[in-house]
């Protein structure tokens, strides 16, 4: 029989599963590095997911990606977590050390990589950051921000939920309702999607963009469609903007790097297949 330390096993779990993309993306890098690896599908259903990750370290993974709804649970269970998942509350990278469970938060850094690599120089003047939703997508968003020196602006249609975000994010981050939107983006470098909003079945973004400056960044984690209602209206008024994509896709790289020891590396021919199976051509 082989052994697992010769064939490392890694996974996502979520509830449900199916619809997840990071099977592709690690198989590709596995197959790239010709690594004798695995990472595969795990539907968890919320009622079990505390047994499987406390068992997760006799187990045969060596680790593995979280997806909803199960982010809170990992950062409960994980023994060990990283500054992004402390300041987030959510855990979506999960790997075994000495037999324990440890856990981090990939998406903020994600996020970062992405800009950096879709619109490099984008933070070579840090002012305000508009960021819309206050769940666990803009407590990562709203830390990578802070740490390169922005002003957050958490704008939530629930203010005590974004009042509740930017204590726990500090620095200097504020909470608005929807109301303050016109004004915050007026002083704007940067306006954020974090909520559902234009996502393929939901409703759409209804923002009037006029108050941001011509030179502001719009982007969207929304990934499908690839060019949501928000970055169309940003296309219209001439301002930059960057797809959600390159974020599912860099936040990928530091779970590669620990189970299977090689960094891999984001390129155009991995956006390509996942646009394709995304049923997106370019």
């Amino acid at each position: 029989m082989t052994s697992p330390a010769l064939t490392p096993r890694a996974f996502v779990v979520g509830w449900p599963v199916a619809q997840s993309r990071s099977p592709l993306i690690h198989g590709t890098w596995l197959a790239t590095h010709h690594i004798a690896g695995s990472y595969e599908r795990v539907a968890v259903p919320p009622e079990a997911i505390d047994a499987f990750l406390r068992g997760l370290p006799e187990s045969d993974f060596v680790g593995g990606n979280v997806t909803v709804p199960h982010k809170e649970a990992a950062f409960r269970i994980a023994t060990e977590r990283d500054a992004v998942a402390e300041a987030t509350g959510a855990v979506n990278t999960l790997w075994i050390d000495g037999g324990r469970l440890c856990g981090a938060n990939t998406d903020g850094p994600g996020f970062l990589a992405n800009l950096d690599d879709r619109a490099p120089g984008w933070d070579a003047r840090p002012g305000e950051a508009v960021v819309l939703g206050a769940g666990g997508a803009a407590a990562a968003v709203a830390w990578g921000l802070a740490s390169r020196g922005m002003r957050v602006r958490l704008v939530n249609r629930t203010l005590a939920r974004a009042e509740a975000l930017a204590a726990r994010i500090g620095a200097d981050t504020r909470a608005h309702g929807w109301d303050d939107v016109p004004r915050l983006l007026a002083d704007a470098r940067l306006l954020v999607n974090t909520t559902s909003l234009g996502m393929t079945g939901k409703d759409d973004m209804a923002i009037d963009l006029a108050p941001l400056p011509g030179d502001a960044l719009v982007t969207d984690i929304v990934y499908v469609p690839l060019t949501t209602p928000l970055l169309e209206a940003a296309d219209a008024r001439g301002l930059a903007t960057v797809d959600g994509l390159g974020m599912l896709l860099h936040q990928a790289v530091p779970g590669f790097e620990r189970w299977f020891g090689v960094r891999p590396t984001v390129d155009a021919e991995l956006r390509r297949l996942i646009l394709a199976d995304l049923g997106v051509t370019t």
